[in-house]
This record gives structure tokens, C-alpha cells and sequence, in this order.
């Protein structure tokens, strides 16, 4: 009997709901140790996946350099392709293949759930930047201003279109797991956009809000891995057992430096040329006298520190301590679930989710901190006149220049 069922497992195809059960029992290795953990220090594969990874990131980080140099439109575009890396691979978590083969067309309603979101959420960030970059040509411009009014009830409509789809696509026996992708579906747009959309914020605020973070995460989780690769003994948290106190002290220790070592003028429209600005004051040296504290044989008496360099310091201090709860919280939902990663288009990384967890939480504390902290909270002109352009259409706003130049004009008479 056991030989038959051996033939049987041998001989069988791998169909899509074998190949989904396989998937669900790829539970880590270090579960099944006797003491229930493979520190990292300890695996004998170590070298070999430090490899395999190190060739990955060298990729990644040649074809994020590109994407960078390109500008700030063409990093958006690489947040989408992200974006929807990272909601296929959640998408495909709770799928079960023999019941999608039952309801056809059902993968297609989270889809249309995601780009919907997508519409909306992006629709509200680069609003004013469309209306800068149509402003030269008045049919284009009127014909914006009009779409960006009535976003809010186009998204609104496409959500409902949606949800009457999904009330006439359920079928008797199929209804609970129906429901579970339905609440699945809003949960993964909470987590992929409320996060991310604060990323794509920071990135038009200027590159470098959104590239210094990332960095610090990247130096964070490259610090880690190497300290617990030759250091680490001590486990540091039971959700994620290869990390240890070890790893994360050092990384802490790592990134703190990093982060009091371009890219700073923000983008107000959606093209593509090069940019010039007059740097923000935080990007301009401050000179602190060192009395008492130098050599009389060294001449300089003073250094010189950028106000963002104090930034950076709460920005690595954050990255180093909290942002690696987010890869703790994904480790732990992982082994919920009985899977190893969240997908396998990295090869050493996993899923784009993967390399992801920590980012958004990191893109969130910059963009509330910049918000806060950063940039001045007083209405100039700059900011009146944005604000105009934000809310009135096309003829409010010439209504609104005729009189005040009429204002002008009388006051200069007077």
C-alpha cells in the first residue's frame, strides 16, 4: 500500500492545487529543529545564499541607480510595478486553485478593486502636479481641472461598479470563501497603498526623501546580515529566529553613522527634464565653533554640519530601531500562513513583499516627520498660490487675477 501510494505521488501531475498545497507546507527549516532555531552563524548553506543574495542586490541596485538618475516621474512608475508585484503575491496567498477554477473571472474583481484604489489614491497626491503640466495648453488644462474635480465620484462609481460585481458573482457553497477574498482584497489595498502613497509623497517633495530612508533600510538590513553572519549567537526575537541581538545592535550602530554622512529639489509638475533649484535651507552648512575643544596646532576652529544631517540622525535612529518591526511583523505573518517568503522574483530576497515590509514603514514616519519637522508652516505667496490652483477652476482663477489687479491698480492711483 505504501509503495502504490509512492507511485502514485510520482507518477501524478503537478496540478495548480497540488502545487498549492506544496506552497502552504514550505514551512522554514528552522521550525522543525529540536530547539526551534537555525541561527544564521550556525547554517552550513550560508556562504552559498550570501552569494546568491549579493548577486540579486547588485542588480536591484543597478537598475534602481538608473531609475533614480531618470527622475522623479519614472521612480512613481517603479512604485507601481512594485505595487503590483506586491498585490499579486498577497493576492495569491489565500487563493485555493480548485475554487477559482469554479468562478471564472473572480481574480479579475480584485484587479479591478486594486486599480481603483490605485486611481484614487494617486489621483489625490499628483493632482496639482498634472494640472503644473498641462497649464501651457487651455483645452488640456480645463479638460484636467474637470477630471480632477470629479475624481472623487469617478473613483466612488468604479468602487460600486465593483461591489455590484461581487454581489452577483457569488455562488451557493462558494460563499465564505468569496467573502474571505472580498475582505482579503481591502485589507491588502490598506496595507500596499495607505503605506506606499506616503513613499510616492516623498518622492516628489524631493528625491532625496525618498531615497535617503530607503538607503538607511537597505544599510540597516545589510548591516544586520552581515553581524549576524559572523557575530550572531543570541536570538533576538521569536517570530523571525535567524535574528539576533548581535545583528540588530550592530546594524543600529551601523546606520546611526550612515545617517550623519543631492537630490533635493522637489518635483511641482510630471515631466521629466532636469531640475534646478535654490537648495533649501537644511541642505546650506552651519558652522559650529569648537572653543577649547581643538588642538592649537590644527587651524580650523569650527565645523561645518548640514541642518539635515540633525534630520538624519532621527531618521537612522528610527530606521535602525522601529522600521525592523515591520520585518517582524511580516516573519510572523509568513508563519501564519506556513511559507518561507512571499514570492520567489528575487532570487536570496523572495517576493518584492519581502523587501518591502520595512520600507513602508519607514516612508510613513518621513513623510509625518518632514511634514512636522521640515518644511515651514507659513503661508507665503508660494504656498497661497498653490493652494489656488489647487481648488479653482480654470475661469475662477482669472476671475480671481482680474480683481486683484484691479485692487492694484486702484491702490497705486490712490
Amino acid at each position: 500500500m505504501k509503495d502504490s501510494n509512492a507511485d502514485h505521488s510520482c507518477t501524478s501531475p503537478k496540478t495548480p492545487n497540488f502545487r498549492q498545497r506544496r506552497r502552504l507546507n514550505e514551512i522554514l527549516p528552522d521550525i522543525n529543529k529540536s530547539n526551534g532555531i537555525l541561527l544564521l552563524a550556525n547554517d552550513k548553506y550560508k556562504y552559498k545564499s550570501m552569494w546568491i543574495r549579493a548577486y540579486s542586490s547588485l542588480w536591484m541596485l543597478a537598475c534602481v541607480a538608473l531609475i533614480i538618475y531618470m527622475g522623479h516621474l519614472y521612480i512613481w512608475a517603479m512604485m507601481v510595478v512594485i505595487q503590483i508585484f506586491m498585490a499579486r503575491e498577497l493576492f495569491n496567498l489565500l487563493r485555493i486553485a480548485n475554487q477559482d477554477k469554479r468562478l471564472p473571472k473572480f481574480k479579475l474583481l480584485n484587479w479591478h478593486f486594486f486599480f481603483t484604489a490605485m486611481l484614487y489614491v494617486y489621483g489625490r497626491i499628483l493632482s496639482q502636479h498634472l494640472v503644473n503640466t498641462v497649464t501651457s495648453d487651455k483645452f488640456f488644462y480645463r479638460l484636467v481641472s474637470k477630471l480632477i474635480k470629479y475624481q472623487m465620484v469617478i473613483c466612488y462609481f468604479l468602487y460600486i461598479a465593483g461591489f455590484v460585481w461581487f454581489i452577483l458573482s457569488l455562488k451557493k457553497r462558494y460563499y465564505k470563501y468569496q467573502f474571505g477574498q472580498y475582505a482579503w482584497t481591502h485589507m491588502i489595498l490598506i496595507i500596499v497603498f495607505t503605506q506606499s502613497a506616503f513613499m510616492v509623497a516623498n518622492i516628489f517633495q524631493g528625491i532625496f526623501w525618498f531615497l535617503f530612508p530607503a538607503l538607511l533600510i537597505a544599510m540597516n538590513d545589510v548591516a544586520a546580515y552581515f553581524f549576524g553572519f559572523f557575530f550572531g549567537k543570541t536570538p533576538l526575537i521569536k517570530l523571525s529566529p535567524k535574528k539576533t541581538w548581535e545583528g540588530f545592535i550592530g546594524a543600529s550602530v551601523a546606520t546611526m553613522i550612515a545617517a550623519f554622512t543631492w537630490l533635493t529639489c522637489p518635483r511641482k509638475d510630471l515631466s521629466t527634464g532636469w531640475l534646478e533649484c535654490d537648495p533649501d535651507p537644511i541642505f546650506k552648512p552651519d558652522y559650529i565653533p569648537m572653543l577649547g575643544l581643538v588642538p592649537h596646532g590644527i587651524p580650523e576652529k569650527e565645523i561645518a554640519v548640514l541642518p539635515v544631517q540633525w534630520h538624519a540622525l532621527w531618521l537612522g535612529l528610527f530606521a535602525s530601531i522601529i522600521a525592523p518591526f515591520g520585518g517582524f511583523f511580516a516573519s510572523g505573518f509568513k508563519r501564519a500562513f506556513k511559507i518561507k517568503d512571499f514570492g520567489d522574483s528575487i532570487p536570496g530576497h523572495g517576493g518584492f513583499t519581502d523587501r518591502m515590509d520595512c520600507q513602508m514603514v519607514m516612508a510613513v514616519f518621513v513623510y509625518i516627520y518632514h511634514q512636522s519637522f521640515v518644511v515651514p508652516h507659513d503661508y507665503s505667496i508660494d504656498v497661497l498660490l498653490d493652494q489656488i490652483m489647487r481648488d479653482l477652476g480654470f475661469e475662477d482663477q482669472l476671475a480671481l487675477y482680474t480683481k486683484l489687479g484691479q485692487i492694484l491698480q486702484e491702490r497705486h492711483l490712490l
